[in-house]
């Protein structure tokens, strides 16, 4: 099957109901756009998920929002990825282990956009910021919990792309940098665990959607022309779930042309 192939199959996918019944998802930036909207559907679909996010009234929104729908119960993390230290996330990978004991995926969705301006006048905190929300997060959380991920017998690690992450684009600065480095990231682990274990790594590019990060991206757009974060979810199901056991090293959109 070919990408052009795949990413249609994925856009397309109708999840079953209990698709995710007894799996174990983390999600983060769980708290708006797109990874609130994933969290509610794997929920929806008989996945507990583990809300991680800076807000905490955010994350017990989504919290509430789960139970109210009648979907297993969440657990919250609140974590503030700007700061987090690599013993942070270990801290965290052993809680986890303590109260589920595996996980079943991981949707790395946080981010922060930075600046919107040239390279030459790009500001020194706003690029390391950037840097350490949008890739050293991702890093040091897949490596505390890929011992969990190891126990369980369908796990997937999946990052949200973008487009400035496999071509650069001017002014994008270091939002397109951290996107070409998540890019690389999710291949070189995707080899790397291909033949080790039972877990499948890939990257999806949402394409234009109606989310805050567009917004401040793109202020003077007519945002009801965009697509809604709960409209591009399928992609998303399809490959964290039980369809995408075959599909590894692969950068999927959701928005397929």
């Amino acid at each position: 099957m070919d990408i052009k192939e795949l990413n249609g199959l994925a856009a397309n996918y109708q999840c079953p109901p209990d698709a995710f019944k007894d799996r174990i998802i983390l999600v983060t930036g769980a708290g708006a756009g797109i990874g609130r909207a994933v969290a509610l559907a794997l929920a929806a679909h008989g996945a507990t998920v583990i809300l991680l996010g800076r807000t905490q009234s955010k994350l017990e929104a989504v919290y509430d929002k789960i139970k109210a729908a009648g979907g297993p119960e969440p657990a919250l993390a609140p974590v503030n990825m700007e700061v987090a230290r690599p013993e942070d996330y270990q801290e965290l990978a052993t809680l986890f282990g303590r109260e589920f004991g595996r996980l079943d995926g991981v949707l790395h969705n946080a981010s922060v956009l930075g600046d919107i301006t040239p390279l030459e006048r790009y500001g020194a905190d706003t690029w390391d910021s950037v840097m350490r929300v949008n890739v050293n997060s991702a890093f040091y959380l897949t490596q505390a919990l890929l011992p969990l991920l190891r126990n369980s017998d369908d796990g997937r690690i999946l990052f949200t792309s973008s487009s400035v992450g496999r071509k650069g684009r001017a002014f994008w600065g270091a939002y397109a940098a951290s996107k070409a480095a998540t890019e690389n990231l999710s291949q070189t682990l995707a080899e790397e665990l291909e033949n080790t274990s039972k877990i499948r790594v890939n990257t999806i590019n949402p394409g234009a959607t109606r989310t805050d990060m567009r917004a401040l991206a793109y202020p003077g757009e007519d945002a009801e022309k965009l697509k809604s974060p709960e409209q591009i979810v399928a992609s998303y199901l399809y490959l964290l779930g039980p369809e995408g056991a075959a599909i590894n090293g692969q950068s999927l959109d959701a928005q397929p042309r």
